[in-house]
């Protein structure tokens, strides 16, 4: 296997290569149309593209697999602003990051593959080793980077923030975003965890999150989707105690399975959070903490792990424990959180924010991964020309855990190393497969 890894590591890099791209002349194509009504499938294209020149610090990176993220449905339908914009501030910043600003964006901020090439100054890793890569992008001149990377005043998402992404037959990254790949996992399942598990261990886990301990009781939204499900098995892996929230009995059965107890199912609940479009209903936050209470035994939850935003915020903030703690990261149902300032501030709650994790925050996540502490939730794997519905899946929630996609790998199944590991653990890593 060493020998085939060195030949791959060899081989000739292309001058062109295929990459899932959105075009710049597109970017008003879904104007008019509520977000909901908006198709990656119109939006998302398969092309072949130029082989991006490889600078200092950089490795370009043949890819087996890549996954969706949230990220990529937002590029797909341009909300809430188009990502071009993020390539023109880049491109801005060096003539280097000049290449990023170019009328396509090649995207996709995760990827499981095999390095072909590294550029001057990079010495920890060499052509054919397997990887995978974490979705920081950090130029790292500010001396504000050097506590913090995610606090680098030119700190971007790989693949969101800047051109070259993982959803392609060839990747650029900076070397110091590669991680060793896990043995035992497929290419595909390998791909899957980077950017939710590492976003997942900093919200929750780090102590720039809400740095949660043993027995704490952990309010999760979405538990079964591709970021809950990572904080859902760090709670549990943790010792703290989860409160699952999903939509439908199929994915309360996944959150048990994973080994949490506490299940809300907000659709059989009826939960109505808003009233109407300016208006939330106070007595349905009152609902949900009475029934958080009811499976608790009177505790109201120590953290709650935000990131649906507008839709639950208020809800949110209201059930926490006094003294609790709100973190958040993104919004997949609206930026404009509102919520009634009281509940935080008479009851000394905090609200803490957290964006993606730093290489150190990312390598420790992964490193959870490879010891089979944390496992992959791959439920369906596309190939690299149907990377519009996968999205589209991603967008609707018609998905479960992570969808993943296979790029330079030609079937599932692949680049398994360790058997008898993966053996050991082959009902975890399956339990999202086919749901």
């Amino acid at each position: 296997m060493a020998d085939e890894l060195d030949s791959i590591g060899g081989l000739d890099v292309p001058d062109t290569y295929r990459g899932v791209t959105v075009h710049a002349d597109e970017v008003e194509m879904f104007a008019g149309l509520e977000s909901r009504d908006k198709d990656p499938r119109k939006s998302l294209h398969l092309d072949e593209v130029a082989v991006p020149e490889l600078g200092p610090g950089e490795a370009l990176v043949a890819v087996m697999a890549s996954a969706i993220n949230y990220n990529t449905v937002w590029t797909s339908i341009f909300e809430p602003v188009s990502t071009f914009k993020f390539l023109e501030r880049y491109g801005r910043t060096s003539p280097l990051a000049k290449r990023h600003d170019l009328p396509y964006h090649v995207v996709g901020s995760d990827l499981a593959g095999v390095v072909l090439r590294t550029g001057p100054g990079v010495h920890n890793w060499k052509p054919g080793d397997e990887v995978v890569a974490h979705c920081l992008n950090v130029e790292l001149e500010s001396p504000d980077g050097h506590n913090d990377t995610m606090l680098d005043s030119e700190q971007r998402i790989w693949g969101f923030e800047t051109n070259f992404g993982g959803l392609a037959e060839v990747a650029l990254v900076k070397a110091n975003q590669l991680m060793p790949k896990p043995d035992h996992l497929t290419w595909e399942e390998a791909a899957s965890p980077g950017l939710v598990n590492c976003t997942a261990y900093r919200q929750l886990v780090s102590t720039n999150g809400a740095n949660m301990k043993q027995g704490d009781i952990v309010l999760i939204w979405g538990a079964s989707g591709g970021l809950g499900s990572y904080a859902t098995q760090f709670a549990l892996n943790g010792g703290a105690i989860p409160i699952c929230v999903v939509s439908s009995p199929e994915k309360a059965e996944i959150c048990r399975a994973m080994g949490a107890e506490l299940i809300i199912d907000r659709n059989a609940e009826g939960y109505k959070f808003w009233k109407d479009e300016d208006n939330q209903d106070p007595r349905e936050w009152q609902r949900l903490g009475a029934k958080i209470r009811e499976l608790t035994g009177g505790e109201d939850p120590d953290i709650v792990f935000e990131h649906p935003g507008r839709e639950t915020f208020g809800a949110s903030v209201y059930v926490a424990r006094r003294g609790g703690t709100i973190v958040t990261c993104a919004s997949t149902s609206g930026f404009m959180h509102q919520y009634d300032n009281r509940y935080l501030w008479m009851n000394l709650k905090r609200i803490i924010s957290s964006h993606f994790a730093n290489y150190r925050e990312s390598w420790e996540a992964n490193r959870l991964v490879a010891k089979g502490m944390i496992h992959p939730t791959v439920s369906k794997t596309y190939a690299l020309q149907d990377t519009g519905q996968a999205a589209l899946d991603v967008h609707r929630n018609a998905h479960q855990g992570k969808v993943g996609v296979l790029c330079l790998a030609p079937e599932e199944g692949l680049g398994v190393r360790d058997h008898e590991m993966r053996a050991r653990h082959i009902d975890k890593i399956n339990r999202f497969r086919g749901v």
